[in-house]
Formats: structure tokens, C-alpha cells, sequence
């Protein structure tokens, strides 16, 4: 039982952040540039892919469809923890699940700062930990 609480507790930090990323992407100014003038040249150019888009939209696009990636994740394993635990006993989903939350871990660790980080650490240590508790019983 602690192991399927464990697993709850993990999806946790995966629905929050994203959540907050994602109201951050839309609904405030904090995924702009402290430089106003390389907002503007984004808005203002386009990738070599195409020219139906900008590097601004492309930017915030990129940032909406992480959220809901992260927001995804944790929806579908709180889901799957409360209504179909018994798929928590199948290593590949386990096994997938911790993957997935060490390679956040691993961008969090390279590209992000730290409150992702902490937040993603805690959510896939809950992830190893339950994974251990389930295999092992």
C-alpha cells in the first residue's frame, strides 16, 4: 500500500510544475528575456524550417507543450495509482515511468534551476522507491 502512495506522491511535483509552467508560459512575463531587444528579434525572426512561425511563437509553443507533457505525465500515473494500481505492477510501465523521470532530472541538472529540480528529484525518487516496493513484493 505504501508503494501505490508512494507512486500518488510522485505525480504530485509532475501536475504542480507543470501547471505553474505552463500559467507561467501564458499568463506572465517570466519566460521573457531580462533583454527586451532579444524578445523583439525573436518575434521578429524565424527558424530556417519554415517561415510560418517566429522564434517567439515557437518559443512559447515549445514551453505550453512541455507543461502539458509534464502535466500529462503526472495526470495519467495519479490516474492510474488510484483507479488501475494493478498496472503499477507491470516492470516495463514502472520501468518507463523511471526513465522518464530521471531524464527530467537529468534537464532539470542541465538546462533548468533548481526549483525544477528539486521538485522532479522528489517526484522520481518517490517513482525508484515504489518501483523497489513493487518488484520486490
Amino acid at each position: 500500500m505504501i508503494a501505490k502512495y508512494l507512486w500518488i506522491a510522485g505525480s504530485l511535483p509532475f501536475i504542480i510544475l507543470g501547471g505553474i509552467h505552463l500559467w507561467y508560459t501564458f499568463f506572465t512575463n517570466k519566460f521573457s528575456s531580462r533583454n527586451s531587444v532579444l524578445d523583439q528579434g525573436m518575434k521578429d525572426s524565424f527558424p530556417v524550417l519554415t517561415k510560418k512561425t517566429t522564434m517567439w511563437k515557437a518559443w512559447t509553443g515549445f514551453n505550453a507543450s512541455h507543461s502539458s507533457g509534464a502535466i500529462y505525465i503526472g495526470i495519467i500515473n495519479l490516474g492510474i495509482a488510484i483507479q488501475y494500481d494493478s498496472v503499477l505492477r507491470s516492470p516495463a510501465f514502472l520501468f518507463l515511468n523511471v526513465v522518464t523521470g530521471l531524464f527530467y532530472c537529468w534537464l532539470a541538472k542541465t538546462y533548468w534551476f533548481r526549483i525544477p529540480l528539486i521538485g522532479i528529484s522528489l517526484g522520481t525518487a518517490c517513482f525508484i522507491i515504489s518501483t523497489a516496493l513493487f518488484l520486490s513484493g
